[in-house]
């Protein structure tokens, strides 16, 4: 007889959760078809399917069902009322406060290392982590920090944009590692706050007091950072919320970085228009050029590791279901759209190097527009920049298409970092728009900017090493250029790490 593993509801229990399993006797793998039955993993080969929606329903559990929420909606807009959420329909509270980190602080364990089977939902196919599938967590956690810090008060909070979400270190075998993700407030504005959420991973059992003193840098794999705004249910304004109070120096010096960023971000919003290039830049786009006319010239001659940027496109289109609505019930759960996204980033890269690629980094995002519930979102990835990252700056491969500039990453001295080897750094695109049932016009939703790494090792025998996207016309000259600068910033970041 072979026993065979059943996934069942998981376990809450303050901070973390854990699956329970229970064992099935069965002749073989699949359980035996039969005309009718309550559970969906009785048919053959569910168990993908089964793993996946029970993985997203603990992630997301609705506070009602969609039946309920769209007959309110239905009652408040009899009534001439606008329905922003279902479950948040007064603020309770207009006081305003302070609170401290701590007070806001939470944490999620995914002990990978102890639960095989919580393993297998977040393992991609080469056998590596799934970052789409902890995107939704960091999203979830991101919010319930949220609603931690503004308490007693409850304003709806959604994602306002994604300032970046970086792998600081390389956790290839996640079934050797037991993960915490752990985050808090680090900055506010009057109805805005910025939140940090780190990733924690430990080859051994995690702590077994869970505090931000107590998780030590050197286990760190992951920052991300996540903006939220606030808004009275009431009113549909913005809702002022508990204003952040740091208590230490290093406290102080992430409230001043976050209040820098945030600047920043209000002065380029200001200022949409692309910054014209520079005289090294315009140099940059006449070597493109003549480069892609040469290629053009003697197709025949082209290699396989260089594609032209149009070339390069990936589209999607998905209908957006229930299932997957946030807490509010008539938006799309943010972390839902961060994985598909980063789900066809993955396929354009992968398609474009014929190898597996690895997740480094996501790029600043806002998010322009809610995403509804029962709207078609479209989503289109292409490759709008590689960099060869070489053993040394005289590392010559002819046969790619490669410039004189210099690249703007160097090769880490870090083994345990994502381009401590040789390899090329490609950068994805995600462009999304959505579209009501009811009209024929297609909003922005927003555009997601992901970066991947692909080993010159990982390739096949006989290639070059490096892959190589090529700009054609001027517009993608200026996509070219502006993924540089990009890349510039996050090698930028990389510098203020802890090292």
């Amino acid at each position: 007889m072979i026993r065979a593993l059943r996934l069942v509801k998981p376990v809450h229990t303050a901070g973390r959760f854990s699956f329970h399993t229970r064992s099935v006797l069965a002749k073989n793998f699949h359980r035996p078809d039969k005309a009718g039955s309550n559970d969906a993993a009785d048919a053959a080969d569910a168990t993908a399917t089964v793993l996946a929606d029970q993985n997203d329903i603990q992630k997301l559990p609705n506070k009602v069902t969609w039946i309920e929420a769209m007959r309110e909606r239905a009652k408040q807009e009899a009534a001439g009322k606008i329905l922003d959420s279902y479950s948040y329909v007064d603020p309770k509270t207009t006081h305003v406060g302070e609170k401290t980190r701590n007070e806001s602080f939470s944490y999620l364990t995914l002990p990978f290392k102890d639960d095989k089977w919580l393993c297998d939902a977040y393992i991609n196919a080469a056998g590596r982590l799934r970052a789409g599938q902890l995107f939704q967590d960091l999203d979830a956690l991101a919010g319930r920090i949220a609603y931690r810090h503004c308490s007693p008060a409850e304003p709806v909070n959604v994602t306002a944009s994604v300032d970046r979400i970086y792998m600081v270190k390389k956790v290839d075998e996640i079934s050797n590692y037991n993960f915490v993700m752990a985050g808090s407030v680090t900055w506010t504005g009057r109805s805005s706050m910025e939140i940090t959420v780190k990733g924690y991973a430990f080859d051994d059992k995690v702590p077994s007091e869970i505090t931000e003193s107590a998780l030590p840098d050197e286990n760190i794999f992951l920052t991300a950072n996540f903006t939220f705004v606030a808004r009275n249910p009431e009113t549909h304004k913005s809702f002022a919320i508990n204003r952040l109070l740091p208590v230490s120096e290093e406290e102080w010096l992430d409230y001043r970085r976050a209040e820098s960023h945030n600047a920043k971000k209000k002065l380029a919003a200001k200022n949409k228009s692309s910054a014209a290039p520079t005289p090294e830049e315009s140099g940059l786009i006449y070597e493109m050029w003549k480069e892609s006319k040469n290629i053009l010239a003697n197709l025949d001659k082209k290699p396989k590791n260089v594609v032209f940027m149009n070339d390069s496109e990936v589209k999607s289109t998905l209908f957006m279901q229930p299932q997957y609505r946030n807490r509010h019930s008539y938006m799309i759960f943010g972390g839902y759209l961060l994985r598909q996204s980063f789900e066809l980033a993955y396929c354009a890269s992968a398609a474009f190097a014929s190898s597996s690629p690895r997740f480094v980094s996501l790029d600043s995002t806002t998010f322009k527009q809610p995403v509804p519930v029962g709207s078609v979102l479209s989503l289109s990835a292409k490759i709008v920049y590689t960099e060869h990252i070489k053993a040394s700056p005289s590392t010559g491969d002819a046969d790619a298409f490669d410039f004189s500039l210099p690249a703007t990453n160097k090769l880490s001295s870090n083994k345990n970092a994502f381009l401590s080897e040789p390899g090329t750094l490609i950068q994805v695109s995600v462009d999304t728009t959505i579209k009501a049932l009811d009209s024929e016009v297609a909003k922005e939703s927003g555009t997601f900017i992901y970066s991947f790494f692909v080993p010159q090792a990982s390739l096949k025998e006989g290639d070059a090493g490096f892959c190589s996207v090529i700009p054609r016309t001027y517009a993608e000259m200026m996509e070219y250029v502006e993924g540089r600068r990009r890349a510039q910033d996050t090698a930028n970041f990389v510098d203020t790490l802890p090292k």
